[in-house]
């Protein structure tokens, strides 16, 4: 008997212990190069982070997380290097600012006028991403795996120091654009310079810029509307501008279980996050107006003859990925094509000039 009850406690010992090898705690750094104040980098925290430890629940691994958002690892536009050299295991990737290592991302920011929803958009380039391996593709040359998460971003408008009736108004103006938005300011005579959120408040107070193309959700707790009073809602459309990633080499090397929980947190953020931004947009339009922003909207016909006076962009960007052999003209018609389906009503149908 004795002998019995010293193998069972053996036993029991011993499963413990396999236990105990079996659980595991991964040390996670996540980074964004914007900061918390802005809301795909506030999902990140309060909404991936624990929507994967949630479906991590009932299995033996935890996480250490470590985050470093507002450039405190790397700046807008350097997350990508960040996470495909290491440095990071997961990051908040802005393909907008990754125009030559993620140029298929960047198919919206080409293709202007033909959207409003940030969230049939953000829908769709993920499903794109599921099915479309020319997308995945630019992940994966890059050592990265694409988590999800897209974000979607509101409808682009324009925020100036001075009136704007007429494209005429425009023309010798400084304006500061992110990316490859840039190009929408062709044919207007305005002078495009490239820039991004984290300055350009600055930039428009010392004079660097008379503008810039923004969107509300940003523009509201960045206080654009201080130095740029004049919302000029011009219907550029709303954009697809990043998502989360992961190191590849990192995230092939995970459990299984892991590997699920970080894409369960993927889908988790693009939902909270776009509920959330639909309601922002409308109180950012109130709360500016209320210090004092002017809003215009122009009309239909202002729209189509900005969307006019622009080359196609799109199909030059296109053309310029075929010969890398990134395949953008395939890109280009299954985005075009994709909205259409969904309803979308392209002042441009960009594919088929």
């Amino acid at each position: 008997m004795k002998r019995l009850i010293a193998t069972a406690l053996t036993a029991a010992l011993l499963a413990g212990s396999a236990a105990a090898v079996r659980a595991e705690t991964v040390n996670i750094t996540v980074a964004a190069g914007h900061p918390p104040v802005l809301r795909w980098v506030k999902h990140t925290s309060q909404t991936f982070i624990p929507a994967v430890n949630k479906a991590l629940e009932g299995t033996d691994i935890t996480v250490n997380w470590s985050e470093q958002y507002g450039g405190s690892l790397a700046k807008v536009g350097g997350v990508l290097e960040a996470v495909e050299e290491g440095l990071a295991e997961v990051g908040l990737v802005s393909s907008l600012f990754e125009a030559a290592k993620l140029s298929p991302q960047n198919v919206t920011y080409f293709t202007p006028f033909v959207s409003s929803s940030p969230t049939a958009i953000a829908d769709l380039i993920d499903t794109m991403h599921e099915e479309n391996q020319d997308l995945r593709q630019s992940w994966e040359d890059n050592n990265l795996e694409y988590l999800g998460a897209a974000i979607g971003i509101d409808d682009y408008l324009l925020m100036t120091n001075f009136p704007v009736n007429s494209l005429d108004d425009l023309r010798g103006r400084k304006i500061g654009a992110p990316g490859p938005a840039v190009n929408w300011l062709e044919g207007t005579g305005a002078v495009g310079v490239s820039g991004n959120l984290t300055t350009y408040y600055n930039e428009l107070q010392t004079g660097v810029y008379d503008g810039v193309i923004v969107f509300a959700s940003a523009a509201l707790p960045s206080k654009l509307y201080e130095v740029a009073p004049f919302i000029t809602r011009v219907g550029f459309g709303a954009q697809y501008a990043g998502g989360i990633a992961a190191n590849k080499e990192w995230f092939d090397a995970q459990p299984e279980a892991l590997q699920t929980a970080l894409r369960r947190g993927g889908v988790a953020q693009r939902k909270a996050y776009h509920e959330d931004l639909d309601e922002a947009v409308a109180n950012a339009f109130e709360v500016m107006k209320a210090n004092g922003a002017t809003i215009t909207d122009v009309s239909p016909e202002f729209r189509m003859k900005w969307a006019a006076g622009m080359e196609n962009v799109a199909k030059d960007w296109a053309a310029k990925l075929d010969q890398e052999g990134k395949q953008g003209t395939k890109v280009l018609k299954a985005y075009m094509d994709a909205m259409r389906s969904a309803g979308a009503k392209p002042v441009r149908d960009w594919d088929k000039e």
